[in-house]
């Protein structure tokens, strides 16, 4: 998680550093001459490297998060009774009950309950039935 918000703040930084620097180059001045006026034509390469800069941010920063977003969000979706799992705050144990909300789950040999809501459920790990 801080590596993540870290992550966000070099990104941000150096996007401003980037757009300092463009909007510093844009500011070239025109020469006049009697013959011709000759203008820079760094407007639109400008706006094409902001473009270009803004698709690489989402592919690399967005995107991602999103994904993962999704991901953790299907696994608490898929959650049912006899898996095991574990809490934001460490708290392993095992599904007794699922709604929309809440998840009822037994931790340890001594069977205490608890409630959580569901967002509040780090991993998942899946139960199979063994034949006995």
């Amino acid at each position: 998680m801080k590596l993540n918000r870290l992550s966000r703040a070099v990104a941000l930084i150096l996007l401003a550093a980037l757009a300092v620097f463009m909007l510093a180059g844009c500011t070239t001045t025109t020469t006049t001459t009697t013959t011709d006026d000759t203008t820079s034509g760094g407007g639109a390469s400008m706006i094409i490297m902001l473009v270009v800069l803004i698709a690489v941010f989402y592919f690399f920063m967005i995107r991602p998060e999103n994904k993962k977003k999704k991901q953790a969000q299907e696994m608490r979706d898929s959650l049912s009774v006899g898996d095991e799992i574990t809490t934001i705050g460490g708290i392993v144990g095992k599904i007794v009950s699922v709604n929309d909300k809440y998840v009822v789950f037994e931790t340890g040999e001594d069977r205490v309950r608890m409630q959580v809501t569901k967002w509040a459920i780090s991993s998942n790990t899946k139960q199979t039935e063994q034949p006995q």
